[in-house]
């Protein structure tokens, strides 16, 4: 199945979810060597790497739910991306939990609560994104349908590629 959300010919989902799950597990880091005694200044930098991480996790999700509305009902790619899409809401929920906790508080540093909080919420964001991998590499979802292994590049057009706009 063909990414319905695409630029320069490859779909834009991937290329959004790298920036959140770099920079949550990262944050999850920070925060862990923060409070084993670390520099003070890294639950500040956790808690705005939780800040960007959330938007480009809702980006993400709205580049996601194109594709996912695209995938047809009763298949098990469907039911592999509700999954993917629910882990990653708890993911996105979990964090933006935390996130509020330490928005108003004196210190952004996270206590041993909330880094477990977060902990879970790295755990789940492991499985979701191994579903991800499921969807795309064993059940095809986003692959141009052309793809093969001397498949043209995506800048030049094919005979059965569809581009924006076109009928289809």
């Amino acid at each position: 199945m063909e990414s319905r959300l695409k630029v320069l010919g490859h779909p834009v989902h991937p290329m959004l979810v790298m920036f959140p799950v770099a920079l949550l597990v990262t944050a999850v880091l920070f925060d862990v060597i923060d409070a084993v005694g670390g520099p003070d200044f890294l639950g500040e930098v956790a808690y705005w790497n939780i800040t960007v991480g959330l938007i480009g996790g809702l980006l993400a999700a709205a580049a996601g739910s194109f594709d996912l509305l695209a995938i047809p009902t009763g298949t098990r790619a469907k039911r592999v991306g509700v999954l993917h899409a629910g882990a990653n809401l708890a993911v996105i929920l979990l964090f933006a939990a935390v996130w509020a906790v330490r928005l108003n508080a004196d210190s952004r540093a996270a206590g041993g609560a909330l880094i477990a909080i977060e902990v879970v919420a790295v755990a789940i964001l492991g499985c979701s994104a191994w579903l991800g991998g499921e969807l795309v590499d064993r059940l095809g979802v986003g692959v141009d349908r052309d793809a093969n292994l001397d498949a043209p590049s995506s800048l030049r057009p094919s005979t059965t590629s569809h581009r924006i706009g076109e009928g289809r």
